[in-house]
């Protein structure tokens, strides 16, 4: 059976301090077909620094640390500047006075598409948001003033996986959740 590739789409982790997000993003982006993930300052990789696999990293990946790749810079800066001169359109997921809603924001035509997210209590930093093509938000609904950076990343991957005739791939077989 052949199959269209989905769109390109990778994530840059914007410092992010807690090795149980990174993991649960890795999980996502796996899920979803992103196929890199840009790790950026303190953001925690699956591998210690001694190159051994990180055993926490891998109990909440589940496997997904050997689907999705990494690749590491030094700063977040960096990442988006070599994004940028290979084409990529640079997307930030964080709550800013001129962030768009993010089905607003997701369109066929911002591909490739990097989704930048942000450290876990101060967000993206505005010289990074700067740097971007586009803010979006997921608008709240709730009192709770924001998401956890893992389940944000899992809803924007959703929204850029769901745009209609674009992911004319064949799809895999369906997935129930396991707690």
């Amino acid at each position: 059976m052949e199959t269209t590739p989905l769109p390109p789409v990778t994530l840059v982790l914007d410092n992010l301090r807690s090795i149980y997000n990174t993991a649960a993003i890795t999980r996502s982006a796996a899920f979803f077909g992103v196929a890199r993930i840009h790790a950026c300052g303190t953001t925690p990789l699956p591998d210690d620094r001694f190159g051994r696999k990180r055993a926490d990293f891998a109990k909440v990946a589940l496997g997904a640390e050997e689907l999705v790749s990494f690749v590491s810079h030094p700063s977040t800066e960096e990442a988006l500047v070599k994004l940028r001169s290979n084409g990529w359109y640079i997307a930030c997921l964080e709550q800013a006075p001129n962030a768009i809603p993010l089905e607003r924001g997701v369109r066929g035509d911002r591909f490739p598409l990097a989704i930048v997210v942000g450290e876990e209590r101060r967000g993206i930093a505005p010289h990074i948001l700067s740097l971007s093509d586009a803010i979006w938000e997921i608008p709240r609904k709730g009192q709770k003033e924001s998401l956890n950076v893992a389940v944000a990343a899992g809803i924007a991957l959703w929204a850029v996986r769901s745009l209609p005739n674009l992911n004319s791939a064949a799809k895999p077989p369906r997935c129930l959740s396991r707690q």
